[in-house]
């Protein structure tokens, strides 16, 4: 247990301070929010549709943009050769970096999602069950996203790689978390996030750490 939590630490700390932590994803989340309802025009009616669920697509775009370094820099400068070398299973320390990127970057946004939902037009009624949908679909977001970059970890700039290999994976949580801010069936729409996160904070542990023994060979 202590390496899992020095490692969850380690992660929360590297992700604050590096390239703005949080505030960079965050910024673009609020940004995409603040220019959807320019796009649109006027029509609330029209903003009240389209705008929650553009919510969703702006918040896997930003957790898109910060998985690129979260397993590149251990490889660069050997961490993934003593996580390697760990009596920690890896794939808990896989775990473990992906809860400081949930933590450091999914909460905020989540909870940012509240006033930008509101923003775009959502009934007050709605947002709780909004800001919890983002709670899980987020996780399911990150457990996918572990695997594509661990996959791209040794690819500079790899990017492009990680967002081939994991978009077809965010659609799933984008789909039902669009029927939650919709309005549409929520309590099935929760029903199916709850599966998707935990579907991948089971399974993408495992995938990453796998694609990160092969990235030492």
């Amino acid at each position: 247990m202590k390496a899992i939590i020095a490692t969850f630490w380690r992660d929360v700390a590297l992700l604050w301070s590096g390239g703005g932590g949080a505030l960079a994803p965050l910024g673009y989340f609020i940004g995409a929010v603040v220019l959807a309802p320019l796009a649109m025009g006027p029509d609330r009616t029209l903003l009240a549709a389209a705008g929650p669920p553009l919510a969703w697509v702006a918040a896997a775009l930003a957790v898109l943009a910060s998985l690129e370094k979260l397993f590149q820099a251990d490889l660069e400068d050997g961490s993934l050769d003593q996580m390697l070398l760990s009596d920690t299973p890896l794939e808990a320390l896989v775990f473990a970096k992906g809860a400081a990127l949930w933590l450091v970057v999914g909460l905020p946004l989540a909870f940012a999602a509240g006033p930008a939902a509101i923003a775009l037009q959502a009934p007050l009624e709605r947002v709780p069950v909004i800001i919890v949908s983002l709670l899980l679909g987020l996780a399911a977001f990150i457990g996918a996203g572990l695997v594509g970059a661990a996959v791209a970890a040794g690819v500079k700039r790899g990017g492009v790689l990680i967002a081939l290999l994991v978009l077809p994976f965010f659609a799933p949580p984008i789909i039902f978390g669009a029927s939650v801010a919709a309005g549409q069936d929520i309590d099935a729409a929760l029903a199916l996030l709850a599966g998707c996160a935990l579907f991948g904070c089971v399974l993408g542990p495992f995938a990453a750490a796998a694609a990160l023994r092969l990235q030492a060979e």
